[in-house]
């Protein structure tokens, strides 16, 4: 008797529905990949405009409605990105109700990091080296004291009886760089005067007889020490690096040489609402203008405070920060040309 098996045969998959299968795993990688780069492009700043502006995150505010008000205001691209990032981290219950000074210049990460930070909590306020007198005012405001004391305790009137206030020349309004870097104690009705007062006081403290002798033996006031300290912070953070800049600057103003120094045109920008520019005519550009700026452009720190009154012991005439985060020094502008060509690409937008 003849047998026949049983097995059935798989019927076979037409070719178009293969054709099909693929189109479609094509179609939503390419989906996903497309996805993804927009939501990193609506993570990024919506400009470089640093200025800040004051948002209010109202008391049991959800997630889609601050992510809706932020994007209205211009301080995030997307509001869709924004609530992704805030699930994806599962920071939704650590968001905060509260006045914050944001810019548009921070992108998301960093304004969700601000609106996170635990200001009721904190029982430290910081003052941080190198911050513009703007961004501390914003710096208070997200430590949780209100816009209207922060602006009140930064007006120089009421410390006239402090000893740093008396190095500050009579035309000038501002406090920029008289405020010394450091964490300053908080308590739940401190008002921001305190804090200021403070950081006042330890700025005077600094400023001691030797450190004013040591400005008058290079020819500068000590609120042009301050204003040249200000810039070596901003020139370069190495400690080591800071002395050698400071104979450059310190060299370049004995012999009439502009200053030619990035961060003081960028900081004149900035102080006339403009995005950072090295082109744009302030009394801060030190490329059109000969001397120190009006004023110092940021906090200093302990040792670019030490360099511009204790300089280097060298014979520098230019150096430029490379990409590598070394400072590259020389004598000649044919040798700081060769070095920017070599070490500044990135940095120097080659």
């Amino acid at each position: 008797m003849v047998r026949y098996g049983t097995r059935s045969r798989h019927p076979r998959v037409p070719r178009r529905i293969w054709m099909v299968l693929v189109v479609l795993i094509i179609v939503s990688i390419a989906g996903v990949i497309t996805a993804r780069h927009k939501y990193d492009q609506y993570m990024q700043p919506v400009s470089s405009n640093p200025a800040t502006q004051i948002f209010t995150v109202e008391p049991n505010s959800s997630v889609k409605q601050i992510a809706k008000d932020l994007e209205e205001a211009r301080l995030i691209r997307s509001a869709w990105a924004f609530q992704l990032y805030v699930q994806r981290k599962d920071q939704a219950d650590q968001l905060q109700a509260g006045t914050y000074a944001l810019s548009p210049s921070a992108d998301t990460p960093a304004i969700v990091k601000t609106l996170t930070v635990g200001r009721v909590a904190t029982k430290l306020v910081t003052i941080l080296p190198g911050r513009r007198i703007d961004q501390v005012r914003a710096d208070l405001i997200n430590d949780g004291f209100a816009p209207a004391a922060v602006d009140r305790a930064l007006d120089p009137t009421q410390y006239g009886d402090l000893p740093a206030l008396a190095f500050k020349p009579a035309n000038v309004t501002t406090l920029e760089g008289l405020l010394w870097p450091d964490s300053y104690q908080k308590q739940p009705d401190t008002d921001p005067s305190v804090i200021i007062r403070e950081s006042l006081k330890a700025m005077g403290q600094r400023l001691t007889p030797d450190v004013q002798a040591g400005f008058a033996a290079q020819g500068l006031t000590p609120y042009q020490g301050l204003i040249l300290a200000s810039v070596i912070l901003q020139e370069v953070g190495r400690s080591t690096d800071q002395g050698q800049v400071a104979q450059v600057f310190l060299t370049r103003l004995k012999t009439g040489m502009k200053l030619e120094s990035d961060p003081t045109a960028r900081y004149g920008a900035i102080q006339a609402g403009k995005a950072a520019s090295l082109s744009y005519d302030s009394p801060y550009n030190t490329y059109l203008h000969a001397g120190l700026p009006p004023t110092p452009i940021s906090t200093v720190n302990a040792s670019s405070l030490a360099a511009a009154w204790h300089p280097a012991a060298t014979n520098w005439l230019f150096f430029v920060a490379g990409d590598d985060g070394s400072t590259y020094f020389s004598k000649t502008h044919e040798e700081h040309q060769a070095l920017t060509k070599k070490y500044c690409h990135k940095l120097c937008g080659n």
